[in-house]
């Protein structure tokens, strides 16, 4: 062994800079998840630090180990859900295709994330809550978005896979339908964000699909399963079938 290399007792109860780097990385995210799902559940100005320490079974103090403040874990958690919805732009940005594809993989996968907590921070939470310079990267960001959405529609009208139409109107539609998911998602619910996804890709991009882009590009992803609710019989519909309209039996 060389005499010159430094040497780290193996009782040391100091971690490795790499170890230390990522187990302060696991907590700060942990503290975000708790803190997410807290602001959702009661709104951001009703819930507390005291209450996210709570959830991870910490002090409040322990919590400015991580964030300066209530506001700073607001814009995080904003931020994570705007991350993920820039990654998914990115992998459908290099995969290339017609818009009207581009445009369905971008409706399955903000569908999807609607269902999320971080997903759900984007449109749940006011953005006037936020220090005026993060809300300034936040309203960047959702133009950001927008001008995606609007620039697939426009690509599909040139490539011929999307009929002609406003791209503007037709984009706003499109986030509106897509965002409501972030208000009335609960995951005990009978859909899965999956099926979800299956669904409002499908739903929200079959009326702007040329006809030849439709039967190429729908197929790719199935819709999902309606589920039927079962009729309930009435007392009139048991002893003398069914009951028509103003109470007159057949």
């Amino acid at each position: 062994m060389d005499s010159t290399s430094p040497t780290v007792p193996s009782s040391s109860p100091w971690l490795p800079f790499e170890s230390r780097r990522r187990a302060r990385d696991e907590k700060r995210e942990a503290v975000l998840r708790a803190a997410v799902q807290l602001f959702l559940e009661q709104g951001y100005r009703r819930a507390t630090l005291n209450e996210v320490a709570e959830r991870l079974n910490i002090t409040k103090p322990a919590l400015y180990n991580y964030f300066r403040g209530k506001d700073e874990i607001l814009f995080e958690c904003w931020s994570m859900g705007a991350e993920l919805v820039d990654g998914v732009i990115t992998e459908i940005n290099a995969g290339g295709g017609p818009g009207l594809a581009k445009l369905r993989k971008l409706v399955h996968a903000y569908a999807g994330l609607m269902a999320t907590d971080f997903g759900a921070s984007l449109v749940r939470f006011d953005l006037r809550d936020l220090a005026e310079k993060n809300a300034g990267l936040a309203r960047t960001a959702k133009k950001r978005i927008d001008a995606t959405f609007r620039k697939y529609i426009a690509a599909g009208i040139a490539d011929g896979s999307i009929k002609r139409c406003d791209p503007k109107l037709a984009a706003f539609a499109i986030a509106g339908a897509l965002n409501w998911i972030g208000h009335w998602y609960r995951r005990d619910g009978g859909l899965s964000p999956t099926a979800i996804a299956d669904e409002f890709a499908v739903r929200l991009t079959e009326g702007l699909a040329a006809s030849a882009g439709r039967d190429r590009t729908l197929k790719e992803t199935p819709a999902a399963p309606q589920r039927r609710t079962p009729r309930r019989k009435t007392a009139a519909n048991k002893t003398t079938g069914k009951k028509r309209p103003g109470g007159v039996s057949r």
